[in-house]
């Protein structure tokens, strides 16, 4: 498993397993635990997961898959920026833990921007990190500027990661953010990779691609996003079908003419795009 070196120096997979609507009623219990835990036994051990997902619920799904087989994962969760003032981020760090049945969450992260000051939410993640209930802070969703403005109020270093939405659809990050978080050496954590409502997984050069190599579209887009250096790719899987197929996509090397065909269909960005969120 290709692995992503964190600011710290702690080195996690770059598959990971999202959650976001899982455990919404969409779709079965049973089989998305056995997703989750059939995505660990390949290899696949972080988590990510919100406390926004299913008010809590999809938290709580993680939590029963992974009882009984903490060590070594990664478990990454979020607070809602209108829960990130001081005592709000302990408070909702601490139902996190409870819906995740764990003693320590190892990446917290701020959703999206919101009213609170960067400042005293980055004193709260510091004061969970110092009372032992995180290892390590990030955020989610911030483009440049918020970045420059986290740097300017904080030790930008102390950020591991910024998670954010990319992928085929959506590469506006790579004119400006991706340059910016390798500078820093700040990892991206890609959301949706494989895009939202199928939409992506039918694009003609996604299948030709895919036909070329005998694997599925969705391989196509997890190993598009992996090429690039320090970006963790996080897709859901609701079946242990697709969670196995998203950890076959790790083997996937794409060559330079599947770029191309990629890069015609869904062109580089030429100039700064506002970052886009689903």
């Amino acid at each position: 498993m290709k692995r992503v070196t964190l600011p710290d120096g702690t080195e996690v997979p770059a598959l990971g397993q999202g959650t976001w609507m899982m455990a919404e009623g969409r779709g079965d219990r049973a089989a998305e635990i056995a997703a989750i835990r059939a995505g660990i036994d390949r290899g696949v051990t972080l988590i990510d997961t919100a406390e926004m997902y299913g008010d809590g619920a999809s938290e709580e799904l993680v939590g029963e898959a992974i009882a009984g087989r903490r060590d070594g994962l990664f478990i990454v969760t979020k607070v809602l920026p209108s829960n990130a003032s001081r005592i709000g981020t302990v408070k909702a760090c601490e139902r996190s833990l409870k819906r995740l049945g764990i003693d320590r969450i190892d990446l917290y992260l701020l959703h999206w921007r919101g009213g609170v000051p960067l400042e005293e939410t980055v004193e709260a993640f510091q004061s969970l990190i110092q009372a032992g209930k995180i290892a390590r802070w990030g955020v989610s969703n911030f483009d440049v500027d918020d970045l420059e403005e986290l740097a300017e109020a904080t030790d930008l270093h102390g950020c591991a990661v910024n998670q954010v939405l990319y992928n085929p659809e959506h590469r506006g990050i790579e004119y400006d953010l991706l340059p910016f978080q390798h500078t820093a050496r700040m990892p991206v954590m890609a959301y949706s990779p494989i895009g939202q409502g199928g939409r992506l997984l039918r694009s003609p050069a996604l299948l030709a691609v895919a036909k070329r190599h005998g694997v599925t579209p969705a391989q196509v887009a997890i190993a598009w996003a992996l090429r690039q250096q320090g970006v963790i790719a996080i897709p859901k899987a609701g079946t242990t079908a697709h969670a196995l197929e998203n950890a076959e996509a790790v083997k996937l090397t794409l060559t330079g003419e599947d770029i191309a065909e990629i890069d015609k269909a869904f062109p580089p960005p030429k100039r700064k795009q506002p970052l886009a969120m689903i």
